[in-house]
């Protein structure tokens, strides 16, 4: 079992642009940072490559609101309050799965099970597990 944390707001995976110019598509730039700054954290905590089928887990945890009441901010850390925010839990999966490509397995079809929960916390970050399915 492999665990790796992220620190900061999680991020999700933005859509292609389009350069009105050239008509290219490409990458946001804050896109392509935070899928840096999740390749250097996997290799700096882990770095070892799965095989096979895999299961993932995320857990996303946001930022509390400055403007939130001492009640509220305490249901939040219990998690009584959950976020129901941007970015998705689609594009929390798709970023932090995307940018472990040929890094901690050799291509994000590998992931057969995903669960992606998101939490209030004074300590924002995602936290990721990856486990390697027995007899898959």
């Amino acid at each position: 079992m492999i665990k790796v944390t992220i620190l900061g707001d999680p991020k999700g995976k933005g859509r292609p642009r389009m350069s009105t110019k050239s008509g290219v598509a490409y990458t946001p730039k804050d896109t392509i940072m935070y899928e840096n700054l999740v390749r250097h954290e996997y290799a700096a905590q882990r770095g070892e490559k799965l095989l096979g089928a895999i299961n993932a887990k995320i857990t996303a945890f946001y930022s509390i609101p400055k403007s939130v009441s001492k009640k509220k901010r305490q249901e939040m850390i219990e998690g009584k309050i959950r976020p129901i925010k941007k970015p998705d839990t689609d594009n929390v999966a798709k970023i932090v799965l995307d940018s472990l490509n040929k890094i901690a397995f050799d291509d994000d079809s590998q992931v057969v099970s995903l669960s992606v929960d998101k939490y209030y916390s004074d300590n924002p970050r995602v936290e990721l597990t990856l486990e390697s399915v027995q007899n898959a």
